[in-house]
């Protein structure tokens, strides 16, 4: 359970840097609406070669369409919003549970 905690912590804190990112892109532009960088655009700024050979080892292993209809969908999703769910999950998951006592007479 304290795994749990711990990597929802982190999650909790790619989310944060990443809702920080597309807020401080928004103010240096004066005025510009806020823009979210999704999930693909992070992956193809992040590591360009481990996009491409994930995206050619889902085409070789399965049908071409799961990666162009199904993963990219996910893909499309605000990288803060995503880490921000999967963090929020962890959480609840690794929460300390209440010790309940259970008296018998």
């Amino acid at each position: 359970m304290g795994f749990l905690r711990f990597f929802a912590s982190v999650l909790l804190l790619i989310a944060v840097i990443a809702a920080i990112y597309d807020g401080t892109r928004a103010l240096e532009r004066k005025g510009a609406e806020f823009t979210v960088t999704s999930l693909d655009e992070q992956w193809l700024k992040l590591a360009p070669v481990s996009h491409k050979n994930a995206q050619n080892a889902v085409r070789r292993y399965s049908h071409p369409l799961v990666w162009d209809v199904l993963i990219q969908r996910l893909l499309i999703v605000p990288t803060w919003a995503a880490f921000g769910t999967l963090g929020l999950l962890a959480a609840y998951l690794g929460r300390r549970r209440r010790r309940i006592n259970v008296f018998v007479n």
